[in-house]
């Protein structure tokens, strides 16, 4: 097998090149005609040619910030002599548009899903205590740890929801209509066989009110519990009980079944990203995912302040020019969000993100984007909108990941994908969390954590379509019931997250 360069060049326009592997000083790069002047760190940039002072910085064929002073070729190019620039785009709505090829119903993959009345499918079975306002967290936690060492056939677990939310906060706006959005959409979902709310009594988001405004529940079973009303605590906890015994003899009584690809609802998150994140992961996770719209079925994409400044790209890729100002319109909300808030959307790197490449947003939102794949974008939706479309969407979530996939879930998200080159820690139940890691080094580390290395690209071992065709099949595998390694290390009763928008009262 040829050796490979010790650096990667992802488009000939681009004027710095990424380390393939930690670069010494004066360490000959042949390719580029360059000879590295310092030492550059693995993931990092080195410039393939002189730039000038103010001068773009590209790479991907896109600008990723400008230079801050004049940097040499080979030089090392990161945050000390390059910075955020907001420059003109060309959003063209509906430019880069491509024929969709949807599969034949007959020649679609299949998976081994849960049937639901209404329609839906689930990809686990799962009964959930949620509470409506964190004064009766506690209670939810004690109603699910009495079953937490149990089995049960036919249910994936009892999980409990809790948040830190619920209480003094305004009971209209925005805001309280995100927050309300979210519990109906867990109330709805798929993978909840069961719910049972619990609440204090006197908060805001009143169990009624939840309860009043659900469809109708058909097969879904859904119970209510108020502390103040029950009278107390210790009455609350053993009727809690009580119910969701009888819950789970019912939930119980379901099988997995043939059914087709278009019922996966696919969330793609990253996290803990790293400059190989845009270069193996994420496009990998694309390929997927355009493999999962040819089958008919669903990809949401999110987190706002991480596509911004590569919002182009999706814009140029929007069936209409009503879908292209939603998402316009979402990215203008974020730059008045931030600002009311004294912050910058470049605040986003984070110090991880930085030590592991990235240097502005710009960077980062481009690798970030590529998860989406290459369909066209049918639908943007708002925080915790029930996700209706077919095909390729946006949903506004924050950059925060918890927060994010909380909101993907609320949408109707049945899986998840989350790619990381520093080895975030998460999972999301009632959904499956598939992760996968941007380099073999963090897959060697974090075996136990992470389910695909996406680093055999960068090591030139498998292309990026051949590791998209093996993620879409382990997608297919878990949403058929495998345990991810997330769900085997016991994550997701802790990162139900409903993103908190504004000021506490």
């Amino acid at each position: 097998m040829p050796e490979l360069s010790a650096v990667i060049r992802l488009h000939f326009r681009d004027n710095v090149v990424v380390a393939r592997r930690d670069l010494s000083a004066g360490e000959s790069v042949p390719e580029e005609g360059i000879r590295s002047l310092e030492r550059v760190p693995a993931g990092h940039k080195l410039a393939s040619r002189t730039i000038l002072e103010g001068e773009p910085v590209r790479k991907y064929d896109q600008i990723i910030g400008r230079a801050s002073c004049r940097i040499q070729a080979g030089a090392y190019v990161h945050t000390h002599n390059m910075g955020m620039w907001d420059f003109p785009k060309d959003y063209s709505p509906g430019s880069r548009l491509r024929p969709e090829r949807l599969l034949p119903p007959g020649e679609r993959a299949v998976f081994q899903g849960i049937p639901r009345k209404n329609g839906k499918v689930a990809t686990r079975n799962y009964i959930g205590i949620l509470s409506t306002v964190n004064c009766s967290a506690t209670v939810a936690r004690a109603i699910a740890e009495v079953f937490r060492a149990q089995e049960h056939p036919g249910v994936d677990g009892v999980v409990s929801l809790v948040h830190g939310e619920g209480c003094a906060m305004a009971a209209q706006g925005e805001r309280f209509e995100a927050f309300q959005r979210v519990f109906k959409g867990y109330l709805e979902h798929p993978n909840l066989a069961g719910v049972l709310l619990v609440g204090l009594g006197c908060e805001v988001n009143q169990v009624g009110d939840l309860l009043g405004e659900m469809d109708e529940h058909g097969e879904k079973l859904v119970a209510s519990l108020v502390i103040q009303e029950k009278g107390g605590t210790r009455r609350t906890v053993e009727a809690g009980v009580g119910i969701l015994k009888e819950m789970l003899q019912e939930a119980g009584r379901v099988s997995r079944v043939p059914v087709s690809a278009e019922h996966l609802v696919l969330g793609v998150e990253c996290g803990g990203s790293d400059a190989y994140s845009g270069i193996t992961a994420n496009p990998a996770l694309g390929v997927a995912a355009d493999l999962l719209v040819a089958q008919g079925g669903t990809v949401v994409l999110g987190e706002t302040p991480e596509i911004y400044g590569a919002e182009h790209l999706l814009t140029q890729r929007a069936i209409s020019e009503e879908v292209a100002a939603k998402l316009l319109e979402r990215i203008r909300w974020w730059e008045g969000y931030v600002r009311s808030n004294q912050g910058e959307m470049d605040n986003n790197p984070s110090p991880g993100n930085k030590a592991g490449g990235l240097t502005t947003i710009l960077e980062k939102s481009l690798g970030a984007v590529s998860k989406g794949g290459t369909s066209n974008l049918v639908e943007v939706y708002r925080y915790a909108e029930p996700v209706l479309a077919k095909g390729l969407v946006f949903m506004d979530t924050p950059g925060y990941d918890p927060a994010s996939v909380t909101g993907m879930v609320a949408g109707g998200v049945n899986m998840v994908a989350f790619t990381t080159g520093r080895g975030s820690a998460f999972g999301c139940k009632p959904v499956p969390v598939l992760k996968l890691a941007t380099n073999s080094r963090v897959y060697a580390a974090m075996q136990e954590d992470m389910d695909v290395d996406c680093g055999t690209i960068l090591e030139g071992l498998e292309s990026i379509r051949d590791v998209g065709s093996r993620i879409f099949l382990e997608i297919l595998d878990v949403a058929s019931g495998k345990k991810s390694k997330s769900e085997l290390l016991g994550y997701g009763d802790l990162e139900f997250v409903p993103w908190r928008m504004g000021a506490m009262m």
